[in-house]
């Protein structure tokens, strides 16, 4: 349910909320929060709750450090795992200066921004995330470990799957909350997992995301086990991603569903091409950290080459098949460890690029991406992701369609940010190089 302020306020009262977490996210995607008591919700609508954006990755310099958050009722939300008497609720906001003016470097600002240039063209956008995740052992401390909760793979059941009852757990707290859940299952790897939960517009998915990654590790934790969305952990297997179901709708209907004769209609194809144009520029934001490139460069249905298809899954781009012809394509390369608000803001200016410039979407690849050798690729000219965290920076520097998405401000912080973690982990002597060389 949707709330404005007066609804928000009414509800806290008559439900007994005693405390409100003001949630937001960093430059880097982290979810972070203030704590308020319920009495005080009135004036945060009003007036704003200051805070130090100073000590927030990638906001304010000391000198010029002072922010306010404002809660956005329609994102109003109990936790259910906190005490039920004196309950907890929280509200993702809106970032403003002490001038009322919006914050340039609020993430969830950019996300808007690029909805209501969509919405201008009379286009609503749709997202639904799969997102994957492992769960570990914690030691006699609490600290994580590599040992697994299970030896099952894909679609087992228990009792062979021992992170059921985790699962099970998650999908009810997220039920709570307001998430329709679709399904849930065992990944490919021992001690993955993913839950998918129904789409929604792009703001409400972005903000899902962050809500569905708290919710995980919580109850993961509750269990004695630590939940990661780290794109890579395990050698030798399967790593996480975050797959992104997008839908295209104007007048209520779903523009992205295919002719009678099973092709997809041209507006699809053009944004297809508009992210597929883009993509090697935005890969820094949708997969952010040096961990990221593990999964994409390893195999085992990661996407490393720059195509599409309708079922083919060595592709970045798959269109996947409904009972009634196809509504949707699927990007496979993000990582659950992006900021959601500006790897969605990307993916929708550069499909919406597409459109505007009529962009023409090269022939779908049926063959095994993976089984293609150097020449063949060359010849389908078939291009891949950067190899690695600092290629994906070099090729977000250069990119305007990029700065001009995120703003001046965010561009170079994220740069900046994601350069020093690069220059931290180059100047790392790690076990393997001991272990050949030493």
């Amino acid at each position: 349910m949707s709330y404005n302020k007066l609804g928000a306020l009414r509800f806290i009262e008559e439900n007994d909320v005693k405390f409100i977490r003001l949630q937001f996210c960093d430059l880097l995607g982290e979810l972070k929060n203030i704590s308020i008591t319920s009495n005080q919700l009135s004036k945060a609508f009003d007036e704003g709750v200051a805070f130090d954006a100073s000590s927030i990755t990638g906001f304010t310099p000391i000198e010029d450090s002072e922010l306010f958050l404002f809660p956005d009722p329609t994102t109003l939300c109990i936790l259910p795992w906190r005490p039920q008497h004196g309950k907890v609720a929280r509200f993702f906001c809106d970032i403003k200066t002490s001038e009322g003016k919006t914050f340039e470097g609020d993430s969830r600002y950019i996300l808007k921004r690029i909805i209501e240039k969509a919405k201008e063209k009379g286009f609503v956008f749709k997202v639904g995330a799969e997102c994957e995740f492992f769960l570990f052992k914690t030691d006699a401390e609490g600290n994580p470990t590599l040992e697994t909760t299970d030896k099952a793979t894909y679609f087992d059941i228990a009792p062979l799957d021992q992170g059921e009852n985790t699962r099970r757990e998650i999908c009810l707290t997220l039920e709570q909350m307001g998430f329709e859940i679709e399904s849930s299952h065992h990944e490919s790897a021992l001690g993955q997992h993913e839950i998918d939960f129904k789409y929604d517009s792009v703001l409400e998915s972005a903000d899902n995301i962050l809500s569905f990654k708290t919710v995980v590790k919580t109850i993961a934790g509750r269990n004695g086990l630590h939940a990661t969305f780290m794109p890579k952990p395990l050698m030798n297997t399967s790593g996480s991603g975050m797959h992104i179901n997008m839908s295209l709708f104007k007048n209520g209907e779903n523009i992205f569903t295919s002719k009678q004769n099973g092709s997809l209609p041209i507006i699809a194809e053009q944004f297809i091409a508009g992210i597929l144009t883009h993509i090697k520029e935005m890969t820094a934001i949708s997969n952010p950290i040096v961990n990221s490139y593990k999964r994409i460069a390893s195999g085992f249905e990661a996407p490393r080459h720059i195509a599409w298809s309708y079922k083919n899954r060595s592709c970045l781009i798959r269109v996947p098949a409904t009972m009634h012809g196809h509504n949707r394509i699927e990007l496979r390369s993000p990582d659950s460890m992006c900021n959601p608000y500006l790897t969605l803001a990307l993916m929708l200016a550069a499909g919406l690029e597409g459109i505007d410039k009529q962009l023409v979407l090269p022939p779908a690849l049926t063959e095994n991406a993976y089984e293609m050798s150097p020449s063949e690729l060359l010849c389908k000219e078939i291009n891949l992701l950067p190899a690695n965290l600092n290629d994906a920076l070099l090729c977000m520097k250069q990119s305007e369609f990029v700065k001009n998405i995120l703003g001046e401000h965010l561009f170079d912080s994220y740069l900046a940010e994601k350069t020093k973690e690069w220059n931290d982990y180059n100047q790392t002597v790690h076990q393997w190089e001991i272990q050949n060389y030493l």
